[in-house]
């Protein structure tokens, strides 16, 4: 943009250097200054988003108490919890992270879980109290990280990624009609479960504190450098 052409040939050198992917398989600069809202990343969270209304069609098909389509309906939030793993990894890899999947992945991530909860404990196998439990601290969480979000981002722990897999390992088993040992055992899963969302949420908050406090400490010595800067 200076006004200066450039040297023969250098453009279509650069040119055939940036769009060629860097080792390891993620894309170069380029690429990522190119992604877009329909890439295979985002793409994933809009078929999570859309399973959404469907698994609960076939959670409380025939009454909601019928083996098949709870099958079905199990099936259906596999392929979300399945989704959810791979978009995130995707957009992480290879530099496909847009505005529209840092709000519709979370979104996604929200509304199965919690269409999940919801349709279990209106259908009474699951207590009213375990849901709000989960989707509170969830809400919680949220707005937390809002809160806190000027002074930086609360990164999710490994208790947080494991409180997530209990969480969808015990809904799927709720969500299939489970008898006899298998319905026990899915009890304690979820027990597993609600402890780990207690906990992780718990250290969520003592973080969020931390970093609020640190951010807030880091501004008032910017800001007195600045007046000295300023009095000299």
């Amino acid at each position: 943009m200076t006004g200066v052409p450039a040297p023969a040939g250098s453009s279509g050198a650069q040119g055939a250097s940036s769009a060629k992917p860097v080792r390891g398989g993620k894309l170069g600069a380029a690429a990522v200054n190119q992604a877009s809202l329909w890439n295979v990343a985002n793409l994933l969270t809009m078929v999570r988003l859309l399973l959404v209304p469907g698994f609960v069609m076939l959670l409380l098909g025939n009454g909601g108490y019928d083996p098949a389509w709870r099958s079905f309906a199990w099936a259906a939030f596999a392929i979300a919890m399945i989704t959810d793993l791979f978009d995130g990894h995707l957009a992480r890899t290879y530099n496909l992270v847009t505005d529209f999947g840092k709000i519709a992945d979370p979104i996604a991530d929200k509304a199965i879980m919690g269409a999940a909860l919801i349709c279990l404990s209106w259908l009474g196998d699951l207590p009213w109290w375990v849901t709000g439990a989960i989707l509170g601290r969830e809400l919680g969480i949220t707005l937390l990280r809002f809160w806190v979000i000027r002074y930086g981002v609360i990164p999710a722990s490994r208790g947080g990624k494991m409180k997530t897999l209990a969480q969808g390992t015990a809904v799927g088993m709720y969500v299939l009609a489970l008898t006899g040992p298998l319905a026990t055992l899915r009890f304690w899963v979820m027990a597993v479960a609600v402890v780990l969302t207690v906990v992780t949420g718990l250290d969520y908050v003592k973080q969020a504190i931390v970093l609020r406090r640190q951010g807030m400490a880091e501004a008032r010595a910017a800001a007195a450098e600045s007046a000295r800067e300023a009095a000299k």
